[in-house]
């Protein structure tokens, strides 16, 4: 997210009203409800973590315990276990 200032898009009457609610804090205006985006949409997130889930299920699967997993994927112990759950309910 960028900030914009609202001088370069907004009338004056709108910026008068806006600062006497909050004067010169920054504020988030949410999009409307029919052009929000999915999360990770934008970016391929959702993707690495899909991938990065499936290898963490594989390197269990082939052994290794999950205090090294938590140690390797820089996860807690709770992440890894949640994410083995996951994948295995997936899996069925």
């Amino acid at each position: 997210m960028s900030y914009k200032k609202a001088e370069d898009f907004l009338p004056w009457e709108v910026i008068e009203l806006i600062q006497h609610y909050v004067d010169g804090e920054s504020i988030y205006i949410p999009r409307k409800a029919e052009r929000k985006k999915a999360w990770g949409s934008g970016t391929t997130t959702r993707q690495d973590l899909k991938v990065r889930n499936a290898n963490i299920y594989k390197d269990f699967l082939s052994g290794i315990d999950t205090h090294t997993l938590s140690r390797d994927y820089y996860l807690s112990l709770k992440s890894i276990q949640r994410i083995i759950l996951q994948e295995r309910k997936r899996r069925l």
